[in-house]
């Protein structure tokens, strides 16, 4: 009996000893886990943080560039607009050459007078180029107004401007004493200063076709101004002018507003610029 007890003892100590090792066993691999999960936790974490981080860098240098670029853009509208394209120079129309349209804009049409040049500080004015080395006309310019238009008939012309070569065509005349600014605008006749040899196709409709409006314009009121300026174009040193650059505008509107170039040509004939001469095609 005694023997069997203490057997029973030694039975029940090795069982206490065996759920006692398994219970720790089970607290640490808990343990390990909670540790794992816990490491895995922060590497996540950690991974995230970096990855914000990353994330707000670049934005800052996205915005930076975006900047950058705004800037650039401002400057270059800024610089466009204080800039303006430029606008054809005389040697620029004497280097055309006509292609079967007679009249051309220039400068999109817009005369680009300045404020200056719009002033009615002077009243009605004119004003004429001395004739050059070679005796040729140059520029005509004005501030026109009725008080300048003449009530007299115009008389006869006598000078002949360079290029002066005339001949009877089946239509007239081949060539005009045309008038830089015309007889019925300033009561200028038989001006040296302001007469050039025009084909009659130049003379009239073209150039006679933007006085006409002009000159309505003025008869309306005393209180309507235009600003004129006429250019004759000459290519190098020739004697006929290869064409004439025109441009108005009516001060305080835009009544009056062209800038146009007209070829000095002739349907049907071949002219020499370098002397006015001619042949019939």
């Amino acid at each position: 009996m005694r023997k069997k007890t203490l057997y029973f003892l030694t039975l029940l100590a090795s069982l206490s000893i065996g759920l006692s090792a398994c219970n720790s066993e089970s607290d640490n691999s808990a343990s390990s886990d909670a540790t794992s999960s816990s490491q895995t936790l922060s590497s996540l974490e950690e991974a995230n943080s970096q990855k914000a981080s990353e994330i707000s860098k670049n934005q800052t240098k996205l915005d930076q560039e975006k900047a950058s670029l705004a800037q650039t853009t401002s400057q270059a509208d800024t610089q466009s607009e204080a800039t303006p394209a430029a606008t054809p120079t005389q040697s620029d129309l004497a280097s055309l050459d006509f292609t079967g349209e007679q009249e051309i804009t220039v400068n999109n049409n817009d005369p680009a007078f300045s404020t200056q040049d719009l002033s009615l500080d002077k009243g009605a004015w004119t004003a004429f180029s001395d004739l050059d080395h070679l005796n040729r006309v140059g520029a005509a310019n004005a501030l026109l107004n009725k008080s300048l238009m003449p009530t007299a008939k115009r008389s006869a012309l006598t000078w002949n401007p360079t290029g002066w070569h005339n001949k009877r065509t089946n239509h007239g005349w081949l060539y005009n004493r045309s008038h830089l600014i015309g007889y019925q605008l300033s009561g200028e006749n038989n001006n040296p200063k302001n007469l050039m040899t025009g084909t009659t196709s130049l003379n009239t409709p073209e150039m006679l076709h933007h006085e006409m409006d002009i000159a309505y314009f003025l008869k309306q009121s005393p209180d309507n101004y235009v600003r004129y300026e006429v250019h004759p174009i000459f290519r190098g040193d020739e004697l006929l002018a290869r064409g004439v650059q025109m441009r108005a505008q009516s001060v305080g509107s835009d009544k009056i507003h062209f800038n146009v170039y007209i070829f000095n040509v002739q349907t049907g004939y071949t002219l020499n610029y370098n002397d006015g001469t001619s042949q019939k095609q």
